[in-house]
């Protein structure tokens, strides 16, 4: 089992982590179920999922000896369980004290796999919170006892305190107890009851499943399943469709029984642990499990290197063939040796693939993450704010994801902040009260775009030129030139703000500079687009991976480049007739936009070493909105590369992403389009 740091085990890192984005993912869902309906109920499953999850966050902290993390869990655990059983309302301020548990749960774990040790007493405050919730009143609502319905003394005295809970609640919403009695063979009974489970809970509740005695075949099982519904018994056997389920109503006795607490017997705790619902579903992740397998990035690193060799193991391969094919003829065995050689191409290109799509993960949990955030950052600065997700599925290579959680957290910051306004002022607009955040990604070929988007204030071109002149940040000569794009590139100057006091989240000039470092890093770009009281929009644009690109090699003054074809649009010939100055900057026209030109043999310090072909190319090249025309001596092949570092002497040589090896001790160097189009 191996560790992080000197501290605990990848595993449990893992894992942990995927509990709290549970957690999370749980939490937003219960606030949207109720939010602005202050009597409204939360789906019980997500409590019982949010339960579990707490109770499984405990039980692993405690394996680990992480005593802070394992009290926040218990503590966690215990309002979980009130609110399971209706004796804590699911209301604002408990789920304040929820967020904060989770997110604190989150920084914990990253504590730990640093191998810090926190004490108990550093989350005495929060844990003193969650106590206080957990001790909140029931609801007070005069339920029904359920000695009132002919439920039986067998099935009453086998009920958990949770399954007498949710009867009672079902009895108070006005719903009709149904007992659903069926039969299964033993081999598939599990399969049977999901199916029923799924078709029942499109109509109300099922609120648990008991074993029965009743089975006249030896080889099969007999259930009875209690269901809460406002259906009539025949809409329900209809929807079922199964005609080995028998639906009876459960009638109200003519004389209700005064409500008593049942006493469960001597065996009553061990069969109530075997029927529980949770049990199914237990089985169910014990499968699930056995399926994954967690793996350390960096040893797909290594074998996505290894696949970058064989790669140039077939180049190798293939100019060999090659070879004895001028020499001999396409005749025997270079024939045999181009038929495997396209084998091995086609093998080696479905293994590439095959661990790009393990390092692919979707962007679910960064994007629930990112609403937790959200949720919190808004109530902080007393904003009414919803955030949005769409395209959450959408895959990128996990360490792109991971590297990506801080710029985006600065963009939702920065869109709380600065775009939505407070909620009297929006209100005054004409606006919606509560504002909206939108977060969504979509895939365009070999990139991802993810854009965050508000419906806030926009943006004052004119009060950015302005404070960029106060602060010297540009020429004032230059004020009067500048195109929309290039005010809204200012933003992204080290030291530009538009807040005049500096606050928790702003006001230092360091927010929209980190994100745009931060996303260059990724060889990624960012655009930003705005409209004045209506809103603003970054748009960020990366590559699926960075491990294994395709890349264009090109010649430039007798030495060879790759430029990664993530970045190429199209090629073309250049002649002396094609190139015109504009501002003292040479461009080109191209189907009638005008594209800057770059002269890499000047840009490089290399245009005294050799003479200049008479025929020269244009690379154009894009990222995001940015577009540029790379002149090169000539267009040498398209080959896919792995990008290695140069080390820490030439990791920041302006205009050079690293280095890859093409064969035969050829090492070239990358050229760094963002760092260009930027």
């Amino acid at each position: 089992m191996s560790s992080i740091g000197g501290g605990v085990s990848v595993e449990f890192v893992a894992e942990a982590q995927e509990i709290v984005d549970a957690l999370g993912r749980d939490l937003i869902g219960a606030e949207q179920e109720t939010r602005g309906k202050p009597n409204a109920e939360v789906d019980p499953d997500r409590v019982n999922n949010l339960f579990r999850s707490a109770h499984s966050l405990k039980g692993l902290a405690g394996m680990f000896g992480l005593d802070a993390l394992s009290r926040l869990a218990h503590e966690l655990e215990s309002v979980l369980d009130g609110m399971r059983l209706g004796k804590v309302r699911f209301d604002e301020q408990a789920l304040d004290v929820l967020f904060a548990s989770v997110e604190r749960a989150g920084t914990l774990i990253a504590q730990a796999s640093g191998g810090e040790v926190v004490p108990v007493s550093a989350i005495d405050d929060l844990a003193k919170k969650l106590e206080r919730v957990a001790k909140g009143q029931p609801e007070g609502k005069e339920t029904e006892g359920l000695a009132g319905f002919d439920l039986g003394e067998d099935v009453l005295s086998v009920l958990t305190e949770y399954e007498e809970h949710r009867l009672r609640e079902n009895i108070a919403k006005g719903r009709q107890l149904y007992m659903l009695r069926t039969s299964f063979d033993l081999t598939n009974f599990d399969v049977g009851l999901a199916e029923i489970d799924v078709t029942v809970k499109k109509l109300g509740e099922v609120i648990t499943k008991l074993p029965s005695s009743k089975a006249a075949d030896p080889g099969a099982i007999s259930f009875d399943i209690i269901v809460g519904s406002e259906a009539t018994s025949d809409d329900l056997a209809r929807a079922i469709g199964d005609e080995r389920v028998e639906v009876v109503p459960i009638a109200r006795k003519r004389r209700a029984a005064p409500f008593s607490v049942s006493v469960k017997t001597d065996n009553s705790d061990l069969l109530a642990a075997l029927i529980e619902p949770e049990a199914g579903d237990e089985s169910s992740s014990v499968r699930s499990v056995s399926r994954t397998v967690r793996v350390d990035i960096r040893r797909l690193d290594r074998l996505m290197n290894l696949v970058g060799e064989l790669g140039l193991t077939r180049a190798a391969f293939m100019r060999i063939t090659e070879d004895m094919r001028r020499e001999h003829g396409f005749i025997g065995l270079a024939v045999d040796l181009h038929k495997e050689g396209r084998a091995f191409e086609r093998r080696l290109a479905e293994l590439q693939a095959g661990i790009m799509e393990v390092r692919m993960v979707p962007l679910t949990n960064l994007f629930e993450r990112m609403q937790r955030i959200g949720r919190k950052i808004g109530r902080e600065l007393q904003r009414e704010v919803r955030v949005e997700t769409r395209g959450e599925n959408t895959e990128l290579d996990k360490l792109i994801v991971e590297d990506l959680a801080d710029p985006l957290m600065h963009l939702i910051r920065n869109s709380l902040d600065h775009g939505i306004e407070p909620p009297n002022e929006r209100v005054a607009g004409g606006k919606p009260g509560e504002g909206v955040v939108r977060l969504s990604a979509a895939a365009q070929g070999n990139h991802v775009v993810v854009e965050v988007s508000d419906d806030g204030r926009g943006i004052d071109v004119q009060r950015v030129v302005k404070i960029a002149l106060e602060r010297k940040l540009i020429p004032a000569e230059r004020a009067q030139e500048l195109s929309r794009r290039e005010i809204f590139n200012l933003l992204f100057l080290p030291g530009f703000s538009t807040r005049d006091e500096v606050s928790a989240y702003s006001g230092r000039g360091v927010g929209l500079d980190v994100v745009r470092t931060n996303i260059s890093q990724l060889s990624g770009v960012i655009d930003v687009d705005s409209v004045e009281g209506q809103g603003t929009t970054f748009t960020v644009t990366l590559p699926i991976t960075l491990a294994i690109i395709p890349a264009l090699i090109v010649a430039v003054a007798g030495r060879t480049y790759a430029i990664p074809l993530n970045n190429v649009q199209e090629t073309l010939a250049l002649t002396d007739v094609d190139v015109r100055t504009i501002e003292r900057r040479e461009v080109i026209s191209l189907r009638g936009s005008t594209v800057p030109l770059v002269d890499l043999r000047k840009l490089f310090n290399l245009d005294k070493e050799t003479k200049r072909p008479n025929t020269v190319y244009g690379v154009i090249a894009g990222a995001g909105v940015n577009r540029m025309a790379l002149v090169v001596d000539d267009l040498v092949a398209q080959q896919d590369i792995v990008i290695k570092s140069l080390g820490k002497w030439l990791r920041n040589t302006p205009g050079i992403a690293g280095a890859a090896e093409l064969g035969n001790q050829h090492t070239i160097l990358v050229i760094d389009m963002v760092e260009l189009l930027g």
